[in-house]
């Protein structure tokens, strides 16, 4: 059933003597991830985009709150979050929502991948030493298992920056051949 979607996905026809190589696969489970990543984006972003509350009302001072009473907050952010983030917090906020829009278009879209790519990989990094620690006393494979939520989109985002997840189902590849 995947060969089928991949064949009328790619433009082949099914029943064509050329099978899809190794590479043109891996392309297409690329674009898939991208593609996928970039909707996560699109719905992180919408919440905070369509609703007021994340930007202005203190949605997102909450959340900073939050990290750090609950003790979420790795030792050497709490100071930067307390002493620039929360001071700044409404920029800051619009800066999250907004980039998480334009990190999600760009790999929907497949256009500027891996500077968004680089973008989103710095703000995975910066929510799981803001929000996934789990204690000083914790065991190595809880501080794995704590980031989890944000670890597994880093090592996405790495993904798309070292390889080419915009040659295929993207504004660039169509662009390209034009």
């Amino acid at each position: 059933m995947l060969n089928l979607w991949l064949f009328y996905a790619r433009g082949l026809d099914y029943h064509s003597p050329v099978p899809l190589s190794p590479d043109a696969r891996n392309s297409c489970a690329l674009a898939i991830l991208r593609i996928g990543v970039g909707l996560f984006f699109l719905i992180f972003a919408q919440y905070k985009i369509l609703s007021t509350e994340f930007t202005l009302h203190g949605g997102f001072q909450f959340w900073i709150n939050k990290f750090l009473t609950e003790g979420g907050a790795y030792p050497f952010m709490v100071s930067t979050l307390r002493n620039f983030v929360l001071p700044h917090a409404m920029p800051i906020a619009f800066l999250v929502a907004y980039g998480e829009l334009a990190i999600g278009l760009a790999l929907l879209l497949g256009v500027f991948v891996r500077p968004a790519s680089a973008a989103g990989l710095i703000f995975m990094l910066t929510l799981v030493f803001s929000s996934d620690y789990p204690g000083p006393s914790a065991p190595l494979w809880q501080y794995f298992g704590a980031s989890l939520g944000h670890s597994v989109f880093a090592l996405c985002f790495l993904t798309f920056l070292l390889a080419r997840s915009d040659s295929v189902w993207s504004l660039q590849s169509r662009l390209a051949k034009v």
